[in-house]
Order: C-alpha cells, then sequence, then structure tokens
C-alpha cells in the first residue's frame, strides 16, 4: 500500500434495516414490537408525557402583571396655587414635596381654584387643568421628562446609597500598602 493509495474520505454506509433474518436487523428493524414507536413518523411531541398530564400544564403559573411603564405622579391646581411661585417645574415641585423626585414624569389635574398666573412647564396637564390655567392668565407647556445622569444630585438618594457612596469614597482615600 502507498501513500496515495489511502482513502481518506471515507464514508460509512447507513445500516440497511428490515431485510430479512439473517441481516441481524430485520423483521422489527431496531423498533421492538407493536407500540406507537413502532410505527412510521412516529415522533412524540415535545412536552408528551405520554398520555400523563405534561409537566408544564400541571405545574401553576405565576399570577400578575408588572408594568415596566413609569409611572406617572399627580399635582392639582389648587396645591400649584399654594406654592406661590411665578413658574412650577418637575424641580420645583420636587424640591416643595408634592412630587418623590425630580425625574419622574408629573402631570397637572384640575381640582381646586387657580388666581394667579402660573407658568406650567410639566410632562403632561389634563384638559380642565390647563384651561384652569390658561383662564388665570398662565401658560401650560408639555416637556419631556427629566433623565438621571450618571453623576445626578445625591441629596434624595436613599440612606443606604449613601452609605455605599460613602464607604466607596472611604476606600479610595485610603492609601493602599503592599505586604
Amino acid at each position: 500500500m502507498k501513500f496515495n493509495d489511502l482513502i481518506t474520505d471515507h464514508k460509512k454506509s447507513p445500516k440497511r434495516v428490515g431485510r430479512g433474518i439473517a441481516a441481524g436487523q430485520g423483521k422489527t428493524a431496531g423498533r421492538g414490537t407493536k407500540g406507537y414507536g413502532s410505527r412510521t413518523g412516529s415522533k412524540a411531541k415535545p412536552g408528551f408525557a405520554g398520555g400523563q398530564n405534561p409537566i408544564m400544564q400541571a405545574l401553576p403559573k405565576l399570577p400578575g402583571f408588572r408594568s415596566h411603564r413609569p409611572k406617572m405622579e399627580y399635582v392639582y391646581t389648587g396645591q400649584l396655587e399654594a406654592l406661590g411661585v411665578k413658574t412650577v417645574n418637575a424641580q420645583t415641585l420636587a424640591k416643595a414635596g408634592l412630587v418623590s423626585s425630580a425625574h419622574v414624569g408629573v402631570k397637572l389635574l384640575a381640582k381646586g381654584d387657580m388666581t394667579k398666573a402660573i407658568t406650567v412647564s410639566l410632562q403632561g396637564a389634563s384638559a380642565k387643568a390647563t384651561e384652569a390655567v390658561e383662564k388665570a392668565g398662565g401658560s401650560v407647556t408639555v416637556v419631556p421628562r427629566i433623565g438621571r445622569t450618571a453623576n445626578a444630585d445625591t441629596s434624595n438618594r436613599p440612606a443606604g446609597s449613601l452609605r455605599r457612596a460613602a464607604k466607596a469614597a472611604k476606600m479610595a482615600a485610603k492609601p493602599k500598602t503592599s505586604k
């Protein structure tokens, strides 16, 4: 035998089943006797449990639904009157404590009287609230929500995150010693 006579891409031919008893895989052709698996076209669908209730139907599903849409916070026309400022936006409302943060969406609703002319710049306003503000001599403009920045003001953060920030600053200030 020479090197150039070697067969390098040998492909084994598939086993011929069901060709008589002497061939070794005759009669039932390795499929066993009777039953679903012996029939042609037999392939159990995914999750099939032999007639028993499949596990994905037997197990309970998780209840409820959580919306990922950011929630709007509401402010009333009467509250704006009590603020006593000429211009109202999310920052002024957050400082006054009427909303949780300056970065939330705020909608103005009609509830209470308006007598002062106030310029309102919020993320939404009802038709009656807009009418009440304009009747008092003010104006309403709809502006997009203020996004948070990477180095946002830490004054509105919860105590836990302030502690973590202080600990990180302390670790950064500590000189590194080598052993």
